[in-house]
């Protein structure tokens, strides 16, 4: 399924059995690709079968890269079929446990919302933001949705604007401004017997699916292939050939960050890079039939790590470190 397919047009029962099967054939993606494969069974109204995923995932022997957000997805989960006891169970041993990434945090304040639990659910984004958020420097756009949902909420309990609630008006970029989509009055207007009211409502309500839209179906980036400079090492003296296109480290960095700017300026957005390593390519050559050597594979590897959600997206948010991996940042690195 591409990722901009209409959702009415999707059967989620054999997305999700899609998933699981590329989940078998990667391991190495497996939690990315069964955490879609959940989110799909949600969608098709089977609740259990996704709370099975998620235990089998906090269960892997592997361990998993982000723990907290497959317990998020899972107490969300169980209280949409009444496991509520639980639920709240594990949204308070999130709590407790204050992870540093924004999507456990905006999930369990969301499920909260979601059950009326407002003045819980503002706690619970007002823990996030104050963990996460810098405070010298342009918020980071992975927790926008941290202050957005905490704005959504404050509203509903009538509270007045903070700094938090004015920085998430001037983040928001939608044509319809964020006191307007979440007035907490527009439900009276869904009511309404006047038309110029319907049709008002109807518009924010459009603006508001359309970033959402935006954000949720965006396909995969346009990636450029990375290798680090063990793996393209390693990778050279498996396959000599390719030092034509690699002739050295420094030049595959820098040929990287002109290609991105290239494409940028022709207009081509939703740029990423993806990591490559030297047992992924050649896995990947094998499954295509073909020699490592054959240097028309390289942007053909990219593109599959792309679609497997392996992308960076590039240019990194300012303040962050290099794509490059480098320990200074991207503004005084290849940003330069």
């Amino acid at each position: 399924m591409r990722p901009d397919t209409p959702a009415e047009n999707v059967d989620h029962t054999a997305e999700a059995a899609r998933l699981e099967r590329i989940a078998g054939l990667y391991p190495e993606d497996a939690e990315a690709l069964l955490l879609r494969a959940a989110a799909h069974l949600e969608l098709s109204g089977d609740r259990p079968a996704a709370t099975a995923l998620y235990d089998r995932l906090l269960s892997s022997p592997d361990g998993l890269d982000d723990p907290p957000l497959v317990r998020a997805l899972k107490a969300s989960n169980l209280w949409e079929y009444g496991h509520e006891a639980e639920a709240r169970a594990i949204i308070e041993g999130i709590r407790l446990a204050a992870p540093r990434d924004p999507a456990p945090w905006v999930i369990v304040a969301e499920a909260l919302e979601g059950h009326d639990e407002l003045e819980a659910a503002e706690e619970t984004f007002t823990e996030g933001a104050r963990l996460l958020l810098p405070t010298d420097a342009e918020p980071p756009a992975a927790t926008h949705p941290l202050l957005y949902g905490r704005h959504r909420v404050r509203r509903m309990l009538g509270l007045a604007h903070d700094d938090w609630d004015t920085l998430a008006d001037t983040l928001h970029a939608s044509p319809v401004s964020l006191d307007e989509l979440h007035d907490p009055k527009r439900i009276w207007s869904l009511g309404s017997d006047n038309p110029v009211e319907l049709a008002a409502e109807i518009s924010r309500l459009q603006a508001e699916l359309g970033a959402y839209r935006e954000a949720l179906s965006r396909p995969f980036p346009v990636a450029v292939l990375h290798w680090p400079a063990s793996e393209l090492t390693e990778l050279l003296s498996a396959y000599p050939t390719l030092a034509a296109e690699y002739p050295s480290h420094e030049t595959h960095l820098s040929t990287i960050e002109s290609s991105l700017r290239e494409l940028s300026s022709s207009g081509t957005g939703n740029l990423g890079i993806v990591t490559g390593t030297v047992p992924s390519y050649e896995a990947f050559a094998a499954s295509e039939q073909s020699s490592p050597e054959d240097m028309t594979l390289l942007p053909q590897y990219a593109t599959t790590l792309a679609a497997r959600g392996r992308a960076v997206a590039w240019p990194p948010q300012r303040g962050a470190g290099c794509w490059c991996g480098a320990a200074e940042g991207y503004e005084g690195c290849h940003g330069a």
